[in-house]
């Protein structure tokens, strides 16, 4: 699988833009702030339906524009799929497979898979449970597509039940004799169901990971420790062996939770308030792990996903967005030497000094919102 042809208009800071891919290495080279990773970004995006950067589409949009558009050519298996995303800030983005219109966004889901690798990967390591949660999910979304509609369901169920709850501890506050309840056990029971399937595959996709990102850490810091993946539920007891159990678990920690939730207006249990832990030998990375450690396993967890994404069939593309300059020389060098056999390698460098050796191919500079092509 490889990206053939990446066309903008009125994309972040591109009015316009055609460029021609091929497979194997091709780096983006040029300073800060000129729109390189602009390009993967796009790319990204059509990958995962959202940005590794921001977590709305508006700063998507050129100012002054209207809408955006990524067109994406996909080469998989001999067959070229065009690919297109209309994004307008505040209402539904609209796309396009092979020109036709009868298509949803999350419909493009699966057609390109992507891995990235950027600064903000630290964040995995080092910042709070929603940056593994999402890791998660959308590497979920990723091998299974049809997972993108029960993370929707999720959190529809999720605002509903909120909503309830909150109307309920403001008229608590308020001294009245409090909203209608009658109807928090059946968004209880929806809660569940969408709940238990997501917690279902989650457990399933942290047991895949385990033995990967132990491979990978190894590979990239040897001898640095042992790396340990947990999944910690929301709410007491032992982690459920089957969606059923999950259901029925979580359908319990809701109900026993109701009085707080009632009083704080909010949902308390739940996968959106479950952890992705992960241990460095007998400790917690997060806090622990020196800053080389937490890129070592940053960049373990995007190889372990990259090998998982490979073996379920056809080869993600590889995005390196400025990765290199935030690591030192041996991590680069391993780094570069693990991912330089992809089928297609994009990176990101603000010199060309940063791309690795081992990542020689195809050159194109960035400069003024142009991007030009530079002979071998």
């Amino acid at each position: 699988m490889h990206v053939a042809h990446l066309s903008l208009a009125d994309f972040r800071s591109y009015a316009g833009a055609e460029v021609p891919l091929d497979p194997g290495v091709t780096a983006f080279v040029g300073p800060n702030g000129q729109g390189k990773t602009n390009l993967v970004e796009a790319i990204g995006y059509v990958a995962t339906l959202g940005s590794h950067r921001v977590a709305t589409d508006a700063p998507l949009i050129r100012l002054g524009a209207e809408r955006a558009v990524v067109r994406t050519s996909i080469l998989r298996d001999g067959r070229s799929t065009l690919v297109e995303l209309e994004i307008t800030a505040g209402k539904a983005n609209r796309a396009r497979i092979n020109r036709s219109d009868n298509v949803r966004p999350r419909d493009v889901l699966g057609l390109l898979r992507t891995v990235l690798f950027a600064p903000e990967d630290l964040a995995l390591v080092k910042g709070d449970p929603g940056e593994r949660r999402r890791f998660l999910d959308e590497l979920l979304t990723a091998r299974a597509p049809r997972l993108a509609g029960v993370r929707q369901d999720y959190e529809r169920v999720l605002k509903q039940r909120n909503a309830l709850l909150k109307t309920a501890a403001q008229a608590r506050r308020g001294g009245g004799k409090g909203a209608d309840l009658s109807t928090l056990e059946i968004w209880d029971g929806h809660l569940a169901r969408a709940g238990a399937e997501l917690t279902a595959f989650r457990l399933q996709l942290v047991a895949a990971l385990q033995p990967l990102v132990a491979q990978a850490y190894e590979q990239l810091a040897p001898g640095g420790g042992e790396t340990v993946l947990e999944y910690r539920s929301s709410f007491e007891g032992a982690l459920p062996g089957s969606r059923e159990e999950a259901e029925q678990q979580l359908l319990e920690a809701l109900r026993q939770a109701h009085p707080q939730e009632v009083a704080r207006g909010l949902t308390l249990v739940g996968p959106h308030r479950d952890e992705l832990g992960l241990r460095l030998g007998p400790l917690p990375a997060k806090g622990y792990a020196s800053h080389g450690e937490s890129w070592s396993y940053a960049l373990a967890l995007r190889l372990a996903s990259y090998e998982l994404l490979k073996a379920d069939g056809g080869e993600p593309v590889l995005i390196l967005d400025d990765v290199f300059a935030e690591l030192d020389a041996r991590r680069r060098d391993r780094l570069a030497e693990l991912v330089a056999g992809g089928e297609q390698v994009l990176v990101t460098a603000a010199v060309p000094e940063d791309v690795p050796k081992a990542l020689a191919g195809a050159r194109y500079a960035v400069a003024d919102g142009t991007v030009t092509r530079l002979d071998p």
